[in-house]
């Protein structure tokens, strides 16, 4: 058990498997979200309301017992600032964060947005597509679990702030499917 603590927004939909290589890793993981359906075996779910963050906050802190020494987050952009910085006392100074962001987050001239929390070192994952049997396709669970644990991988090997793209920033001209 490594006695780690991380805190993991979005960790019971799309980065459920980022929070189960946690747990395996016996680390102890929380995930703060609106349901409990999908919440990893051996992680703790706290009930969120991502427009309350103050209750967020405190709710996680409890369950966390103590600071953080791992943010990652998932949170949609009208309420990403707000969360952060919520959440941010919960972290152990210079904790490493790793934000993750939809395609639609980031844009290719412009880039991802300035990291929130500037006193944590932190690396950015941004998703995109996959081109498969000529045709253009999300990115599966899998392949973003991948993606954002290279992420922890790097924050926590103490990298310098960086954006990790996974896959392909914009669909090729090709169909773009959900599958």
């Amino acid at each position: 058990m490594t006695g780690q603590r991380a805190l993991v927004l979005g960790g019971t939909g799309m980065l459920s498997g980022c929070a189960e290589s946690l747990v395996a890793d016996g680390w102890h993981v929380v995930v703060p979200s609106r349901r409990s359906a999908g919440a990893t075996r051996g992680s703790v779910w706290v009930r969120a309301d991502w427009f309350d963050a103050p209750a967020l906050a405190r709710d996680a802190g409890v369950a966390l017992g103590g600071p953080a020494d791992l943010l990652v987050a998932w949170v949609h952009r009208e309420v990403r600032e707000t969360v952060l910085h919520a959440v941010a006392p919960l972290l152990a100074p210079a904790a490493p964060v790793v934000e993750v962001h939809g395609s639609a987050s980031a844009h290719p001239v412009g880039g991802c947005p300035e990291p929130v929390l500037s006193g944590h070192p932190t690396q950015q994952v941004v998703l995109g597509f996959v081109r498969h049997a000529g045709r253009n396709r999300w990115l599966n669970r899998q392949e973003i679990a991948a993606g954002v644990l290279e992420g922890v991988r790097q924050a926590l090997a103490g990298r310098p702030s960086a954006v990790r793209q996974v896959g392909e920033f914009t669909p090729s001209a090709g169909r773009t499917s959900s599958s």
